[in-house]
């Protein structure tokens, strides 16, 4: 991974950190990402004295303003011609429907909206990267998505708000895919199981107890994707997405490409890409 390089979305603790850590280990120059500063300046130091790798760069991302996601975008620009590795892995979950200042519900701005404007913004030094990786950390979406309340306006549940902004970035995951075929990116997703983190830390509690019960920690749930993002066993899939370091299925409503479209469609408007 010399001379390659790495970005990673909510890398100043837990998966994130560790997903960036493995990457440094590798040689890769790895660009924190992050929303607070103190904390991934800190993290900075951290990989540092583990691997021994000075290229560990911060810029400030916050997903849930669409301004700090043009902001870090145009950031990047002015250090960087490519990116290799694109890892999509900040979240959130909240108990109660918050709306960003940007009139967007905050789990749907974070979890998609934000991610999907970011890779928007970065596919010219994507292309640039010979063979670059979009990665999108996810987890299980079983729910019904509804096209005419993508904020959650109409009824508002936190499992379900946060259930389907997973579902959305995971229907324009297969969406870019099919587009940038042939053009040397990819972009796969991976559930990597549930991990010790504090992103559930305002769900209902069976589901915190259940999470807690069966968790790996960060650094062993991050070793599959840290093998998706450098393995040439994986170079040209696309449109994928694997259980840890299995390749599974998705269900049949996240392959409709019917609903794929649409879901791409509101969320350029959502955007404000023309």
């Amino acid at each position: 991974m010399n001379n390659k390089i790495c970005l990673v979305t909510g890398a100043s603790s837990g998966l994130g950190q560790a997903i960036a850590t493995g990457l440094a280990r590798q040689g890769a120059t790895v660009v924190l990402a992050c929303r607070n500063l103190a904390r991934a300046t800190a993290t900075r130091e951290r990989i540092q004295a583990l691997t021994g790798n000075p290229n560990i760069e911060i810029l400030e991302l916050d997903l849930a303003s669409l301004q700090s996601v043009q902001a870090c975008a145009a950031a990047y620009h002015e250090r960087y011609t490519r990116l290799n590795v694109l890892v999509h892995n900040a979240a959130a979950l909240v108990g109660r429907r918050i709306v960003t200042p940007d009139g967007l519900e905050l789990m749907f701005a974070t979890n998609h909206l934000g991610p999907f404007l970011l890779t928007q913004l970065l596919l010219d030094v994507l292309k640039n990267g010979a063979l670059a990786r979009i990665l999108t950390i996810t987890g299980p979406a079983s729910t019904r998505l509804h096209l005419d309340d993508l904020q959650s306006e109409i009824l508002f549940h936190t499992v379900d708000a946060f259930a389907a902004s997973r579902l959305c970035s995971q229907l324009c995951t297969f969406e870019l895919a099919r587009r940038l075929d042939g053009r040397g990116v990819t972009a796969n997703l991976i559930n990597p199981g549930l991990v010790r983190t504090n992103l559930l830390r305002e769900a209902p509690a069976l589901i915190r107890w259940l999470w807690r019960a069966g968790a790996a920690s960060p650094e062993r749930a991050a070793q599959p994707v840290v093998r998706l993002a450098l393995s040439p066993d994986v170079v040209g899939l696309t449109g994928r997405m694997f259980k840890r370091q299995r390749e599974v299925t998705p269900p049949a409503f996240v392959r409709d490409p019917q609903l794929q479209a649409q879901v791409w469609q509101k969320s350029l408007e959502l955007a404000g890409i023309a």
